[in-house]
């Protein structure tokens, strides 16, 4: 077995982490389940039974509440403008950018292969498509896909 799971993550009761995971400075709720070949990133909070799926990367900023589902090979994105250096030419630090928030609402179900871009807020129960690109607010109890991802119907 082969698990990085820094000191400092909070984890829950009975919490299942598969191998091959990078975990540190975030919080994991109860009978959550996290993939093998996941990142959670610090201050990422993931909530109670949830499901995050195999090579799904959660970043800085992001929180997911409670009964979510993340399929297989989900991105998020936490930088608007990305860039390797400042404008002297060195390498980024903490200090040269500003991670944005995403927020995933309780019962939303992400689709594999999804990236959500940073800043957008997933409605409660909510569904993504596979292969979609989130780049603005999904409703609550909406069906959503493509890319962009746009609204195919209300769930009744």
């Amino acid at each position: 077995m082969k698990r990085n799971i820094a000191p400092d993550v909070k984890l829950g009761k009975d919490v299942k982490i598969y191998d091959f995971v990078n975990l540190y400075g975030c919080e994991i709720d109860d009978h959550s389940k996290v993939g093998t070949f996941v990142e959670i990133q610090k201050n990422a909070r993931i909530g109670k039974n949830c499901k995050i799926s195999s090579h799904s990367f959660i970043c800085e900023g992001v929180t997911i509440q409670d009964n979510v589902f993340v399929g297989h090979n989900v991105t998020f994105i936490n930088d608007r403008f990305p860039r390797s250096t400042n404008p002297e030419g060195e390498l980024q630090t903490e200090e040269d950018w500003h991670c944005e928030e995403t927020l995933v609402k309780k019962g939303a179900s992400i689709g594999s292969s999804t990236t959500l871009l940073c800043g957008v807020t997933v409605g409660e129960n909510a569904i993504i498509g596979a292969g979609s690109v989130v780049t603005k607010d999904v409703p609550d109890n909406t069906i959503v896909a493509g890319n962009p991802a746009r609204v195919l119907r209300k769930i009744d």
